[in-house]
């Protein structure tokens, strides 16, 4: 795990300076890897659906500048901000971030199922900037055409593969959270993102196919096992921790993209916590609002 210290935040600026010089539009984070700074619009009602159209910093991912005078100011609101975002889907890279988890408690092998989808559907990824996270796992970088929209998804590619597309973010490599630093894998520092290859774009690009029902029976949504890992996280909730603990799993939900879809079973895991519903739910609110999420393939995903 990282040490995090008074020199965090500088070091956090440099590295966002650095990417930022790189044509690669950044904004801070904090130590959770959610955006540092606070909406300007928290507590209106009804909540607003502003994406920086009002002039003030604090809207995540819409944040997102080139502008080195602007990046200093943004991290100057924001001074216990230790790590930075880079907006995905923005030009001149229109990066796409393929994230690959390793974590065994969704029981996936994120690189095992990208080799098998490479070799199924005929692609190679090209070697390109890769970035190792706290976890174990690792993001590749690539780019995108302008006249292709690539949605966030999580798991939809295959288990354990999220997607950072168009209004998501990816932590960038320098960032420290709580649970350790962002690096640049060996080897990649001095490469460029390389073009996403046209079979995979197809994949990533093509509609989402609606659930099949059965007859006579309304389609429910049904959370992928990511969503049943949060479930399940926030189930295993203590007192003084189950609010807590429910936020942070619906802004996990929000930032990979099916927040809105896990609410409601989110809302009823808190409440066999003993959390009361209208608390479940203001929570949750709250998590949409501050992650700058509203809506499945218009989420902000942090990867």
């Amino acid at each position: 795990m990282a040490t995090i210290d008074r020199q965090t935040p500088t070091l956090a600026l440099a590295h966002a300076l650095a990417a930022a010089g790189r044509g690669l539009p950044v904004f801070p984070l904090s130590a959770t890897k959610l955006p540092a700074l606070r909406s300007p619009h928290r507590g209106e009602q009804p909540p607003a659906h502003c994406r920086g159209e009002c002039g003030l910093p604090g809207h995540g991912v819409h944040d997102a500048t080139t502008d080195p005078a602007a990046v200093r100011a943004l991290f100057a609101a924001a001074p216990r901000a230790t790590g930075y975002g880079i907006a995905c889907g923005r030009a001149p890279h229109r990066l796409i971030g393929i994230d690959l988890d390793v974590d065994p408690a969704y029981g996936s092998d994120a690189a095992g199922a990208l080799r098998q989808l490479a070799l199924q559907h005929l692609f190679t990824i090209p070697p390109t900037v890769t970035v190792l996270t706290p976890s174990g796992g690792r993001h590749l970088w690539l780019t995108g055409p302008a006249d292709a929209t690539v949605p966030n998804s999580a798991g939809r590619l295959a288990p354990g593969i999220d997607i950072r597309g168009t209004g998501g973010y990816l932590v960038g490599p320098g960032s420290v959270t709580a649970h350790g630093r962002y690096r640049l894998a060996p080897g990649t520092a001095h490469l460029a993102p390389a073009p996403c290859p046209r079979a995979l774009l197809r994949l990533l690009t093509r509609p989402r196919r609606p659930p099949t029902a059965t007859r006579g029976a309304a389609p429910t949504p049904t959370p992928d096992r990511r969503g049943e890992g949060l479930i399940q996280f926030v189930l295993a909730a203590h007192e003084g921790q189950r609010n807590t603990r429910l936020f942070w799993a619906a802004c996990r939900a929000y930032e990979h993209g099916f927040g809105d879809t896990l609410a409601d079973a989110l809302t009823a895991a808190a409440v066999r916590t003993g959390l009361p519903e209208h608390e479940a739910r203001a929570a949750i609110a709250s998590a949409a609002r501050l992650t700058s999420r509203r809506g499945g393939e218009e989420t902000n995903g942090a990867a």
